[in-house]
């Protein structure tokens, strides 16, 4: 239920925002102040239109086309003729959280007065946003440069009554849908199809999804590892402040505050601190450094993509004095590469995570091989670390960065593109693979724990161990780990964990 609104194109719009509008948790509106920059824009776009001056995508045609000067009585269809031959989408629909997304900040964009954009366009969109009629956009063909032009076609197809949208979960022709409602296909006026077109919304819309969920996903980790730390009876002195002050990262001192945090008044911790084991591997001793790397890079792709949000990329821009520049404002370059380093960001985290797993499983420590008493006749936990090295491979092969290449389009006009597009797709998957990830080794950490006993954890590693005991329980002998590994994969996906944990820390009154 909203409880809050949002003015499109004048408040400043963060991931956080996006999400929750998306989400339906604020109501996004036009003010008066949008409104009027619209219209505004809207009048200059219109005495362009009738003017004699050529001005790029007003009376010219698009790309290499750009002094091929259009009559004033194809103008109108000019606009039309771009959406069509634009959309040419291949591949999977982006999710539907994805295409609010992209309505969201489209609408945002345009709504701050430099597109030449009608109000009547604008609250059209706003109406696909709030009913939920979606258009369909497929995930692939955009290069990032001149906008996501094949993604955002398909994006205002259904303003003028064609290509297709989901409602109430059918996919149904954009214009059968329009109909039920008693509304008519739009006609656009000049520069509109453009305005529509190019812009950086479809890169957008995957680093904010990529955004939200990466952050979420490094807070878990952090308590996913201080649980298998325990359960391998690791140490905490690698997470000293002292230590961590004479290289001080903001993200590296963070995680290790937390893994304090979390492991403080742990009397497992206790009952090894005159062990002779010196020092811990890698992934469990340098969570800070590579859990706090990976922060460290979400806070600069946060702070890039805020940039975006709230940016005009779409060209020729429109300004207040009547000028109008056809510029580079559309490119997906200032994003792609933050994309790319998102990808690696990401995939670092699920492979510190997967070499949590196997030493879980080497039957050091105290702990039983395969995790489980009866090895040999059961293969206990042996299985799903392959499926994590799996995933961690695909994320390998999905960090080759998209935006180090380029192919021209346009007939050479377009002589270098971002390829931002893929950047960001690319580092969605990833991270949906991390989340798969995590969750095995939380499968792995919460059985870990079990042969410490009677030797207990935390308060609150004990209970978020008992929280994983209420969803899945303690494994005795082989069963079908898939179950479980879709159990915990829920709670983390879903947020119920996140959402627990959360609960603890307030309730514990844990300096998170």
């Amino acid at each position: 239920m909203t409880t809050s609104v949002f003015n499109l194109g004048t408040d400043h719009l963060t991931v956080a925002k996006a999400m929750a509008i998306a989400k339906g948790e604020i109501r996004p509106v036009l003010d008066d102040r949008a409104r009027a920059a619209v219209n505004k824009s809207r009048e200059l776009a219109e005495q362009l239109a009738n003017g004699d001056e050529p001005v790029y995508g007003v009376n010219t045609g698009f790309g290499p086309l750009c002094t091929t000067i259009i009559d004033r009585k194809d103008t109108i269809e000019l606009q039309y003729n771009l959406l069509k031959s634009h959309s040419v989408g291949v591949g999977d629909p982006v999710p539907d959280l994805g295409v609010k997304l992209m309505l969201i900040t489209k609408i945002h964009a345009l709504a701050q007065g430099n597109s030449g954009i009608r109000l009547e366009t604008l609250e059209r969109m706003l109406w696909h946003l709030n009913e939920e009629v979606l258009p369909v956009v497929p995930c692939k063909g955009s290069v990032g440069a001149s906008g996501d032009l094949a993604p955002l076609a398909h994006l205002s197809l259904p303003l003028i009554g064609l290509g297709r949208v989901r409602y109430h979960g059918e996919i149904r022709p954009a214009e059968d849908v329009l109909k039920q409602f008693e509304l008519e296909p739009m006609k656009l006026g000049p520069k509109e199809g453009l305005g529509l077109i190019n812009g950086t919304q479809f890169i957008v819309a995957y680093s904010v999804l990529f955004a939200d969920k990466f952050a979420k996903l490094l807070d878990l980790a952090d308590v996913i590892g201080a649980l298998s730390l325990e359960g391998l009876q690791g140490s905490a002195r690698p997470f000293k402040q002292r230590l961590h002050a004479l290289r001080p990262y903001k993200g590296n001192i963070k995680t290790a505050a937390r893994l304090t945090a979390l492991l403080n008044g742990s009397d497992i911790l206790k009952s090894h601190e005159d062990c002779d084991r010196v020092q811990d591997p890698y992934s469990f001793r340098c969570m800070p450094a590579v859990h706090g790397a990976s922060r460290n890079a979400l806070d600069h792709i946060v702070q890039m993509l805020e940039i975006e949000l709230n940016s005009v990329t779409d060209n020729p821009v429109l300004f207040d004095d009547g000028d109008s520049i056809s510029g580079g404002n559309f490119h997906g370059q200032p994003m792609a590469l933050p994309m790319d380093y998102a990808a690696l960001a990401a995939a670092e985290l699920g492979s510190i995570s997967e070499r949590r797993s196997f030493l879980l499983l080497e039957g050091k420590y105290g702990l039983p091989a395969m995790l489980i008493n009866n090895a040999g006749v059961n293969s206990g936990f042996m299985i799903p670390q392959y499926t994590a090295a799996a995933l961690v491979t695909e994320n390998k092969t999905r960090c080759f960065p998209a935006s180090a290449d380029s192919i021209p389009t346009g007939m050479g006009q377009e002589d270098h593109v971002s390829m931002g597009s893929i950047s960001a797709r690319k580092a969605w998957e990833v991270v949906g693979n991390v989340e798969h990830i995590l969750s095995i080794e939380l499968l792995y950490a919460a059985q870990a724990l079990e042969f410490r006993r009677p030797r207990r954890s935390s308060e609150i590693l004990e209970n978020i161990h008992a929280f994983i005991r209420q969803h899945v329980s303690y494994v005795e002998n082989d069963r079908v780990f898939s179950e479980d590994m879709e159990i915990l994969h829920g709670l983390i996906s879903d947020g119920k964990l996140a959402g627990f944990i959360a609960e603890q820390v307030n309730k514990l009154g844990i300096d998170w």
